[in-house]
């Protein structure tokens, strides 16, 4: 049995590989339109590769696959987060645990997952075909038996969905790596919202918290033009009357003290300084402070508003949000509906999840989902 894989990326060699061991003698091309495969996977995660997850603490999985929930999670039972673990250090990458769950290579380098694949690709005799484009994937049906379409986010098809803002506010921008290790950022007027880290930089706001919001609000924003409120919790705290009662208790404590040089949620002093600037507090004493002025500093906290004024994609290594509807496969194989022996998987299905390696995890669970659909097909009459 002949079978063509489009796409040389993360999903497109997984998918191989895996049939490869499902049936030995089956014979497998990649085809890749750039002249190096898996260069996405050499780039992602700074060059360490956040390959997956533990999904320690996801409840529901809408939370981390704003597109794709459901049949993730039905496929999960074919092959889940602890089968991917699982294979990586079988196949001889061991991986290491980070506090946030994310998972990397022990070797935290990239290149223990791609010489992984270029190893099994050549134990297993899978042909690579570099600077290859293929035009319409039903082409290479007269030549193969099947064909799994694996070229990941398609600009066309659909619209980034993990992406940094701009804010064009240069005091802002002035505060430029500063880390804020708990924020909650959201869209005013939508029940979008996301926790986490956030990184101020030189063009607006990055970090895994706007990574996070950009994925749940991807289709929002490219309907306004990427132009939309933005709100800002620096506290991390849900609850305003608690922080009434921090800031209250801080100003008691140090009423002779300039507000500049108070200590407010580790907030750093140029961050700081910036925020009481917004409402004119930078030369304030804490015992200058009125009801409204403290009415004013706790909204500011907890509201602190923004407008987003475009998005920064991380080139390459941006996710899309789109792809092929899932209402045009077949939800148990990922068979095109309309062309049988065509397959899908990894990103150029409608499925795509936030930061922290479950993108990754989409491409495995759907690659071996279309590995295992075409290697049933030899044990059918």
């Amino acid at each position: 049995m002949k079978t063509a894989i489009i796409g040389g990326g993360a999903a497109g060699f997984f998918c191989a590989i895996n049939l490869a061991e499902m049936m030995p003698k089956a014979d497998i091309t990649i085809f890749e339109r750039q002249a190096r495969p898996l260069r996405k996977v050499e780039i992602s995660g700074g060059g360490r590769c956040n390959c997956t997850n533990t999904f320690e603490g996801v409840t529901d999985l809408q939370h981390v696959y704003p597109r794709g929930a459901r049949l993730m999670g039905r496929f999960f039972r074919q092959f889940s987060p602890q089968d991917a673990y699982r294979w990586f250090e079988s196949h001889g990458v061991p991986l290491t645990v980070q506090p946030d769950q994310c998972v990397f290579p022990a070797a935290q380098d990239s290149h223990a997952i791609i010489d992984c694949f270029m190893r099994e690709t050549r134990r297993h005799g899978i042909h690579i075909m570099t600077s290859t484009p293929i035009g319409e994937p039903s082409s290479l049906l007269p030549d193969f038996d099947n064909i799994v379409v694996t070229t990941g986010g398609q600009p066309k098809m659909g619209v980034p969905s993990l992406f940094t803002f701009r804010i064009d506010d240069t005091a802002l921008q002035a505060c430029m790596g500063i880390v804020v290790p708990d924020v909650i950022a959201s869209i005013p007027g939508t029940k979008m919202r996301a926790t986490g880290p956030l990184l101020i930089t030189h063009w607006g706001m990055s970090g895994p918290v706007i990574l996070r919001l950009s994925s749940y609000a991807a289709r929002h924003l490219a309907e306004h033009n990427y132009t939309a409120p933005l709100a800002i919790n620096w506290t991390g705290v849900t609850d305003t009357e608690v922080v009434r009662k921090d800031v209250e208790d801080t100003l008691l404590q140090n009423k002779s003290r300039q507000l500049v040089n108070l200590k407010l949620y580790n907030l750093q002093s140029h961050l700081w300084h910036y925020l009481l600037g917004k409402l004119g507090l930078t030369e304030r004493r804490a015992s200058e402070v009125g009801s409204k002025q403290l009415n004013r500093l706790i909204n500011l906290l907890t509201n602190d508003t923004y407008t987003i004024s475009g998005r920064s994609p991380y080139r390459d290594e941006f996710v899309t949000c789109g792809g092929i509807p899932l209402t045009e496969i077949e939800p148990t194989t990922l068979e095109s509906r309309a062309t049988p022996h065509i397959y899908y998987a990894g990103e150029v299905l409608d499925i795509d999840g936030i930061t922290g390696g479950f993108n990754f995890q989409a491409a495995w669970t759907t690659a071996y989902v279309v590995a295992q659909a075409i290697s049933s097909q030899q044990t059918k009459p």
